[in-house]
């Protein structure tokens, strides 16, 4: 954000004293039209959960209450991510306090689950066991999370935030034509199973656009949740319906395994960029710290001889990847189980040895670069949401029920999807999946275990004030979809908008290919780009970027990413 912008701000409150204020700025290049708010903005994925949000706010709430409702609500209306049978990560700094602190509450292997439980007797990788059925499930942690952030941060009663989902689920909402689609594509794989079948083709109808859609059987279990706190998941009939889904089903989660479940406060990652203080999710999430490493191996260059798209920033940006995800491949886990080496990863003396590998004429031969190792092919469909209220409380959820609509498994009687998040696992250590990725020890299947996680919900202050809040949904394309937002807004000082505009490219280390949006990028841009040696591949647009900024005066602007149907509102 241009200082401008930000003075311009200042002296129309002081005029006006306005709820918000419409912006129309000429700035240094170009006329940029943005919304300012002063008490709240909500960014999600849904406009109906980021309408529901903001009453929130309105009503007395604060960030974090409206967190609650929103991740509920999302189980109602955005099924393929949204969920109440699967996990995430929360990033949350207290108004008060001014601390940042994180949530994990990521899903957990069954206690029975082992390391070989997805190969056959000949050591290979049986189709679609980790990924469609019960035995893909693992333990959700979601309600348990959203209970926590609520006991620790809440202000409002847990039973009025949950019911609001469970009456939405309950008396219906009108589906949109995204929810159509998404579902029309997926079909064939939600009618392997009744339960499922039964809650999105009724009588063999799929659920159109502008048709009223109830879920009476997820209002029944939203409406235990609301009265009895997480144990109205966790114990009792969900709970006794959720182990009898898996024993019909042949699926490994026990009574035990839920009711021992417990989400985990961690310490975010944090590093220093620019004159920023950046906050993300630590390990069992590989977001932070390679957005972290990405970043700092990025730091000393001078951004001004680049743009945004240009071949020069592309490959700069693309082999700093390629290192970080290297690294990512032997050194990440679950910590609890794996000693990761967060301190070494972002050590200034460790990045400048790391730095001498990049070319900035040449694409340097991924197989060339060490350690070999392991990377999970995360789904796109993810979901994140971004919160900021009048006391300076912030919050950025990432959740996931991991490919769309999870393991295609909905729970009898209560009509909500399983995950299947043990396909997140290396599920055979030490080879490559159908995706070219490989398998490592860090992230081998043991029991009770967190797998390995991309999502990188982000809190960005700037001398001690909160900047940015952002996140997306991608798999590893979180990573770099971060990343290059916050370059965007930082370095090339873009607004919101034009940051979200900008085309979006990759690079993971392994498999060996720039990965370019379709339509994006110049055709004398990708043939620089192949005569530094890259094997491109174009794909359709991907991410949902939800994300904040703040202005020093307390002004608060947001905007969802134009790929798809998120909002974004403020008061």
């Amino acid at each position: 954000m241009t200082d401008c912008i930000k003075n311009r701000s200042q002296i129309i409150l002081q005029l006006l004293g306005a709820v918000f204020i419409s912006l129309v700025i000429s700035s240094c290049s170009a006329v940029k039209v943005e919304t300012y708010y002063e008490n709240g903005v909500i960014a999600t994925s849904s406009p109906i959960a980021t309408e529901i949000g903001i009453q929130i706010l309105k009503d007395g709430g604060n960030a974090f209450d409206a967190a609650v409702a929103i991740g509920f609500v999302l189980t109602v209306v955005h099924p393929e991510a949204g969920n109440i049978g699967g996990g995430g990560f929360a990033l949350l700094r207290d108004g008060s306090s001014k601390e940042v602190t994180s949530l994990d509450f990521r899903e957990t292997a069954p206690a029975a689950a082992f390391e070989r439980m997805y190969l056959d007797s000949d050591s290979n990788v049986i189709a679609d066991l980790s990924t469609i059925g019960a035995l893909a499930v693992g333990v959700p942690g979601t309600v348990a999370g959203l209970y926590e952030m609520w006991q620790e941060k809440g202000s409002m009663e847990w039973s009025d935030l949950v019911a609001i989902a469970a009456k939405l689920a309950d008396s219906g909402f009108v589906v949109d034509a995204y929810l159509e689609t998404s579902l029309r594509e997926n079909r064939a794989k939600l009618t392997q199973y009744q339960t499922t079948a039964e809650l999105f083709f009724r009588n063999n109808q799929s659920v159109k656009e502008n048709d009223l859609f109830e879920q009476k059987k997820l209002a029944k279990a939203l409406y235990l949740i609301a009265a009895e706190g997480k144990d109205g998941f966790y114990e009792g009939e969900v709970a006794d319906s959720i182990v009898a889904t898996m024993a019909e089903h042949g699926g490994l989660i026990t009574r035990e395994d839920l009711k021992t479940y417990n989400p985990v406060w961690r310490d975010p990652i944090h590093f220093t960029f620019d004159s920023l203080d950046i906050y993300s999710m630590a390990p069992p999430s590989s977001g932070g710290l390679i957005i972290g490493q990405i970043l700092k191996l990025l730091e000393p260059y001078d951004f001004s001889r680049y743009s945004p798209n240009s071949s020069e920033y592309i490959n700069l940006f693309s082999e700093a990847s390629k290192l970080a995800f290297a690294d990512r491949s032997k050194h990440l886990g679950d910590p609890s189980f794996y000693n990761v080496p967060t301190d070494r990863l972002l050590d200034d003396e460790y990045l400048n040895s790391r730095r001498d590998l990049i070319d900035l004429k040449k694409a340097k031969n991924s197989e060339a670069i060490l350690p070999g190792g392991m990377l999970q092919n995360e789904s796109d469909q993810t979901t994140h949401f971004s919160i900021a209220d009048k006391e300076g409380n912030l919050v950025a959820v990432t959740y996931t029920l991991n490919s769309p609509y999870g393991s295609k498994l909905a729970v009898k009687g209560f009509g909500f999807l399983l995950n299947n998040e043990m396909d997140d696992f290396s599920v055979k250590p030490g080879e490559q999946n159908l995706y070219g990725l490989i398998g490592g020890e860090a992230n081998k299947i043991e029991p009770r275990k967190r797998m390995l996680s991309s999502m990188s919900p982000t809190i960005i202050l700037k001398d001690n004030e909160p900047l940015l809040v952002l996140g997306t949904p991608g798999g590893s394309k979180i990573i770099t979809v971060v990343a290059q937002a916050i370059l965007s807004i930082t370095r090339f000082n873009l607004n919101l908008q034009e940051t979200l505009n900008q085309g979006r490219f990759h690079h993971q280390w392994l498999p060996d290919y720039l990965y370019l949006e379709k339509d994006r990028f110049s055709k004398d841009t990708q043939e620089k780009l192949q005569s530094y040696g890259y094997e491109i591949k174009e794909r359709e647009a991907y991410s949902d970027i939800q994300i904040i900024y703040i202005d020093p005066s307390h002004l608060k602007t947001g905007a969802s990413d134009p790929r798809r149907r998120g909002l974004t509102l403020g008061y």
